[in-house]
């Protein structure tokens, strides 16, 4: 298993709150990240442009002064794609825009938070982006495996890059190949906590699931639809 390493993992803290930023970076630090701490939305895009050696990892908050968490999230996986990315906010109700579309967010963790929360989020999430580029061995060859430990979901041993809900979805599928599973069901497995979302947040999820099964399987569908009732994980024969 791939561990980060603790003498060069930078994070890039962006959070208005000085008493988060400061425990969150306490922690962070006594764990071995090098850590530097932005208070306003509109300093992130310059500082990381000014970088020689961009970060590993941003912890970005949603609301902040100036440009928001949502747009910086969006403009920092469009230019530097190898940067992982953990939201951090305090309104449950945006967690479908930030991990069911578009924006390229890595994780997410609802405040109040523990900041051990933080630091143990933080090692998974560069564990999954340094594998990402693991070559393919000739067993690995059209199989799809889940690094339980890791949190990874490899493909012919590409990581597919999943975010955490996308893993927690796949795996509840693969356990139990040709099972139908309901989209209340699957939200039960995505968010144990129980909390209110709508059933398009599955229909998201899953989009984007087979987005990222479709780059290195293009003609396969292994995730199925099945009209009015939910989804399966169907692997061909």
């Amino acid at each position: 298993m791939i561990a980060p390493d603790p003498a060069t993992d930078r994070v890039l803290i962006v959070e208005d709150e000085p008493k988060i930023a400061r425990l969150v970076a306490d922690y962070l630090e006594g764990s071995g990240f090098d850590c530097h701490h932005i208070d306003h939305g509109d300093k992130v895009l310059p500082w990381l442009e000014a970088q020689e050696a961009r970060p590993e990892l941003v912890l970005l908050d949603l609301m902040l002064p100036g440009t928001d968490g949502l747009t910086l999230c969006r403009e920092i996986r469009q230019r530097w794609p190898r940067v992982a990315i953990i939201m951090l906010t305090a309104r449950v109700e945006e967690v479908d825009r930030l991990l069911g579309l578009e924006l390229g967010a890595d994780d997410y963790i609802c405040k109040p938070f523990s900041p051990r929360e933080v630091v143990a989020r933080a090692r998974a999430v560069l564990r999954r982006s340094r594998a990402a580029e693991a070559p393919e061995t000739a067993d690995e060859a059209n199989t799809l495996s889940l690094d339980e430990d890791g949190w990874r979901a490899l493909a012919e041993g590409r990581d597919l890059g999943l975010t955490a809900v996308e893993f927690q979805l796949l795996r509840v599928m693969m356990q139990s190949p040709g099972r139908i599973f309901s989209r209340e069901q699957l939200m039960d497995h995505m968010y144990r906590d129980h909390r209110i979302v709508s059933e398009r947040t599955v229909d998201s999820h899953i989009k984007k699931l087979r987005k990222k099964i479709a780059e290195v399987w293009p003609e396969r569908e292994i995730i199925r639809s099945v009209y009015g009732v939910g989804y399966k994980y169907q692997p061909e024969e």
